[in-house]
């Protein structure tokens, strides 16, 4: 397998990109292609040993910054590390590819480069984010903020496919974010989407409210892309302002600094089960590819482990078995749209 990953994509690259890198190929069975101005990944590739063969450098010379207008950028920058990377997978040079850059750049190049597999409406970004019984999935999480009640069907279908052969969840759970658990709550977009889903080829259980959403009781969380990227971005500043207030009365005084000091493995593990980089990156699903959207201020380990989810799509063949539901999918719809 070959892994391509944007060597300027993130806060902290190309260090951070490289350092993973080079541990994942000392993990997995890969061979690691780096998108990037050849002179600074080399400067970095030069502070650790590693096997020549399995990482090469793909010269790049620009680089596509998060301030910028994410198509425009995709159709100037042709030499950026970004664009560079994206082809590869288009060509098949690269069976995935891994990016922290800008995140509307990568999933305008990933749909405008990679395209979209025959059927899909809308591709979306779908996070695992961890919970209190497991981890769960938004999908949509940005990609799309205004949606069509068949596209969050399609999101459904392609969450379920990815818990299945991701996470090894035997046929998860498909909730519907919504302000009520009641059938007839929401807007005309949630009201229709709860009738399709509910005939859909998915563990439908109904909507999901807000609140229950940390608990992890849903395996794939459906909505549009504005609402999923309000709950991802809410969720992430909650966890860690939690995590700030804690340390702050733990210092508090010295008898607080005891009990923190007893209660350290707790905390310890408490941080690393709500901690992002233990899953990698964000998965782009509905594109003819593995891409990986890895989190902004992603380290090595984030990196390592966002390579490690590109393998396991690999190896499951997800992008094949998503081909095979949505064009099942698309039969059935023209099968009902004849019966009517």
């Amino acid at each position: 397998m070959v892994v391509v990953v944007d060597g300027m994509g993130g806060d902290f690259s190309p260090s951070s990109v490289v350092e993973g890198c080079v541990a994942a190929i000392k993990e997995y069975n890969i061979n690691i292609l780096i998108t990037g101005p050849e002179d600074l990944i080399k400067a970095e590739l030069k502070k650790y040993s590693y096997d020549n063969n399995k990482i090469k450098i793909i010269d790049a010379i620009e680089v596509i910054g998060t301030n910028e207008h994410p198509v425009m950028a995709i159709k100037r920058k042709k030499n950026s590390s970004l664009v560079k990377a994206l082809n590869l997978v288009k060509s098949g040079e690269a069976d995935a590819i891994i990016s922290a850059g800008s995140t509307g750049a990568f999933l305008a190049g990933c749909t405008l480069i990679v395209g979209r597999i025959k059927g899909i409406d809308r591709p979306a970004l779908a996070p695992v984010v961890p919970g209190k019984k497991g981890p769960f999935m938004i999908i949509d999480a940005g990609a799309n903020a205004e949606c069509k009640p068949h596209y969050l069907v399609q999101f459904g279908l392609m969450g379920k496919i990815y818990f299945e052969n991701i996470l090894k969840v035997n046929n998860p759970t498909v909730g519907l974010v919504n302000i009520g658990t009641e059938e007839e709550k929401g807007n005309e977009l949630s009201k229709l989407t709860h009738k399709l889903l509910k005939e859909a080829d998915v563990n439908f259980v109904g909507n999901v409210e807000a609140r229950e959403i940390p608990s992890g009781n849903v395996n794939v969380l459906v909505c549009d892309g504005f609402t999923g990227n309000v709950i991802l971005k809410l969720y992430e500043g909650t966890v860690a302002t939690i995590f700030e207030l804690l340390k702050e009365e733990i210092m508090k005084s010295f008898k607080t600094k005891i009990g923190g000091i007893l209660l350290k493995p707790v905390f310890s593990k408490f941080k690393k089960d709500f901690d992002y980089k233990e899953y990698g990156g964000a998965a782009f699903l509905g594109v003819n590819g593995i891409c990986i959207k890895a989190h902004g201020s992603s380290d090595a380990k984030a990196f390592k482990n966002s390579i490690k989810e590109a393998t396991i799509f690999y190896d499951n063949n997800v992008i094949e078995k998503l081909k095979a539901e949505i064009k099942k999918l698309s039969e059935q719809e023209k099968e009902t749209n004849q019966d009517l």
